[in-house]
């Protein structure tokens, strides 16, 4: 095996099959197919929409990825797959295609976690991680400062949201502006042209006596609702850019003051971000200039490698190829609920060989 390992990676774990292809750090594909416009007339995503989306679009988004990576499926030197955490019955159709995948060319299966993807997939962009990282994950489910002295076996929580998860709230407070769903980009839009200060909205959990690192916003929520139906009970018209800029505001607030005071009371000098939300321009731009007042080094992927992809599965599954991490086991399974401790899921019997693959299930699937 080359020192700079050749792995596909597959995510399923909410609404978009994406399927990357890296080797090493470097990456050769990130093929996506979303169902989020399916899902937008609900307001939310609608688990079986989104499992039958996927299994509609595997084949064809794993097909894609290898045309445009330019390499045979032969040639990987393992298949990654999210395990968890995410939609139950999402996460079950990524995790058979991959044992199938991997079964039929007799490469090794990775398990590994969608947290933990968000962290590593900024190798890609910016080169190898520092260890330990520091990680600020924000997206329609977590919220989470996360510190990782290594990606591959050893990531310890330092904090995360008791309540809504700042995408979250983001997609509830568009419905409650009539925005439509997915709430985060037409609100970093709208707020562009709105006051941030206009309306001083909570900022949870921040008094001096508030767990250090963990986040809420259930409460921002609440009165940003409760403000906008004043408005409308009294008549008047609600100033949605405010509204908007406000609210983004005071999560970006408090999402980077918290992580940029890990950074210091943990001695990291540098502060990872990632997720969905990460691809927020106030959030980018303020933790930018927190972290250059006290000497951080901010690390960001570009907006299309912060939401879910393919391509951060497959750079997790490349870094645990290279460090040598057991593979996992033919009984893998997916965990809703899997906790960011655990970076991969070996399984019982570590680092198993798939000898019992038939010849026959080779040569019929791949040339």
């Amino acid at each position: 095996m080359a020192d700079e390992p050749l792995v596909l990676g597959i995510e399923t774990s909410c609404d978009e099959t994406g399927v990357g292809i890296v080797r090493g750090t470097t990456l050769l594909a990130d093929a996506v197919a979303s169902s989020v416009d399916t899902h937008a007339r609900f307001g939310g995503v609608v688990p079986e929409i989104a499992s039958r989306a996927h299994l509609e679009a595997m084949v064809p988004t794993v097909e894609r990825a290898l045309k445009e990576a330019g390499v045979s499926a032969r040639d990987l030197d393992g298949i990654a797959v999210t395990a968890g955490p995410g939609l139950a019955g999402a996460l079950l159709v990524g995790v058979s295609a991959a044992k199938a995948y991997a079964y039929a060319l007799n490469k090794p299966l990775y398990g590994v976690n969608h947290l933990a993807s968000h962290i590593c997939v900024d190798q890609l962009e910016h080169g190898p991680l520092p260890e330990p990282t520091m990680a600020l994950l924000v997206s329609g489910g977590h919220s989470s400062l996360l510190l990782a002295p290594d990606i591959t076996s050893d990531v310890r929580p330092m904090g995360a949201t008791i309540d809504d998860a700042a995408g979250e709230a983001f997609d509830k407070i568009a419905r409650v502006l009539n925005l439509g769903f997915p709430g985060g980009p037409v609100i970093d839009r709208l707020a562009k042209e709105g006051d941030p200060a206009a309306i001083a909205f909570p900022r949870g959990l921040s008094g001096s006596r508030d767990p250090a690192y963990d986040f809420s916003f259930s409460g921002l929520k609440t009165s940003v609702a409760r403000w906008v139906e004043a408005k409308r009970a009294a008549g008047e018209e609600v100033p949605v850019r405010d509204v908007a800029a406000s609210f983004q505001e005071a999560v970006v607030d408090v999402l980077t003051r918290k992580a940029v005071r890990a950074c210091k009371d943990q001695g990291v000098d540098h502060l990872m971000i990632g997720g969905g939300v990460a691809a927020n321009s106030r959030l980018r731009a303020l933790a930018q200039e927190r972290c250059e007042r006290v000497g951080i080094r901010l690390r960001v992927p570009r907006p299309g490698l912060c939401t879910d992809n393919g391509a951060m599965v497959a750079a997790l599954g490349a870094e645990m190829v290279a460090r040598g991490r057991p593979a996992s086991d033919w009984e893998l399974s997916a965990d809703s609920s899997l906790p960011v401790t655990d970076p991969h899921v070996p399984g019982q019997t570590h680092g198993h060989t798939h000898d019992h693959v038939h010849e026959i299930s080779k040569d019929n699937l791949y040339s």
